[in-house]
């Protein structure tokens, strides 16, 4: 009898990696085969992907259930501006700055949010958000209240020719998107990830077992903060144009990303792709509807929520023990695959 060996490779998982490699191979070349509109929307479900993938990397392990992630998309947002406009950096530099100045910024405020517990930590982000959006809305230097444009120059800095801006924007989300989703991967299959799952299945048995839970959790707010300050950069690259309440706007930036999390299913990384796929589905059919569309979205949510609470993905992996994301450990014998 052969000895059991643990693994967390799958067989799916295996298929699912060469899946993804062509499929992205694809994607990099669809500035030579998609139209504008095309690149435009695929850009903007790249940069939602990387949105739901931090929030639920927050929600979904660390339990820090925040509202106002928005701040952050909001702030990386204004620093592009404010860096390219007044300080000369090229927008991608601004925009990798943009991410480390909210890292550090982001400790103090955990230092002040992580002491509050459940709905008030929750109501503590959001307040937070609301401070940076009535913040920069104070300052003229921005455009105040009614926001500021990028300036041609900086514009025409990323490329000569308006194709080549697209596909650059494009490139750019599209690679924003893979690194977030390998950061969070690589993260989850660390020994930070394991301590990360202990707190998320019990915070008592976890603190017995000596994890620093505060320490983790910030830890997961700060690289979060950082990353959400990026996207929100490239996602006012792409508009060329910013305000306060479109860069701190709760149901842009936070209730359609807890949406794409909720219906996948929260806690895993492949609901996080299917539910920003169904996300897009429905906003791309029913968006001409008006309140409807908002309406449809809330009945979705509801119905995921009562049929299937661990949302869609969590269906199919119980029912089929499916793991694209191979982050469990499987005992495998005489060719079966048992999870661990």
């Amino acid at each position: 009898m052969s000895a059991p060996v643990v693994t967390r490779a799958t067989p799916a998982s295996r298929v699912a990696m060469v899946i993804a490699v062509l499929a992205l191979v694809v994607l990099v070349a669809a500035p030579w085969w998609a139209g504008r509109a095309d690149m435009r929307l695929m850009g903007e479900i790249f940069l939602y992907l990387s949105l739901a993938c931090l929030w639920n990397l927050m929600a979904g392990y660390a339990g820090l259930v925040s509202v106002g992630q928005q701040a952050f998309v909001g702030f990386g947002g204004y620093m592009l501006f404010a860096l390219t406009m007044f300080g000369g950096l090229h927008p991608v530099a601004a925009i990798l700055c943009a991410g480390l100045l909210a890292a550090v910024l982001s400790v103090p405020i955990a230092a002040l949010i992580f002491r509050l517990r459940g709905a008030y930590f929750a109501i503590g982000t959001w307040v937070v958000a609301e401070v940076f959006r009535l913040s920069f809305a104070q300052v003229s230097a921005l455009g105040g209240g009614s926001g500021s444009s990028l300036p041609v120059g900086i514009v025409k800095s990323l490329a000569s020719s308006r194709s080549g801006r697209e596909a650059l924007s494009y490139w750019l989300a599209l690679g924003a998107a893979v690194t977030v989703i390998a950061a969070v991967y690589l993260f989850l299959r660390s020994r930070r990830g394991l301590a990360l799952t202990a707190i998320r299945d019990s915070e008592a048995a976890a603190a017995g077992l000596g994890i620093d839970i505060w320490r983790t959790k910030l830890e997961v707010y700060v690289v979060s903060s950082a990353f959400t300050a990026v996207i929100g950069g490239l996602i006012f690259l792409q508009k060329l144009r910013i305000s306060p309440d479109a860069a701190f706007s709760v149901n842009d930036w936070t209730a359609f990303v807890i949406f794409i999390v909720v219906i996948g299913g929260i806690g895993t990384l492949e609901g996080q792709i299917i539910g920003t796929l169904i996300f897009f589905a429905l906003r791309e059919t029913l968006a001409d509807f008006g309140t409807i569309y908002l309406m449809v979205l809330g009945t979705v949510a509801i119905v995921v929520m009562l049929k299937a609470p661990k949302g869609v993905w969590g269906l199919i992996r119980d029912r089929y023990d499916l793991e694209l994301f191979p982050l469990s450990y499987r005992v495998r014998q005489d060719g079966s695959d048992k999870g661990a």
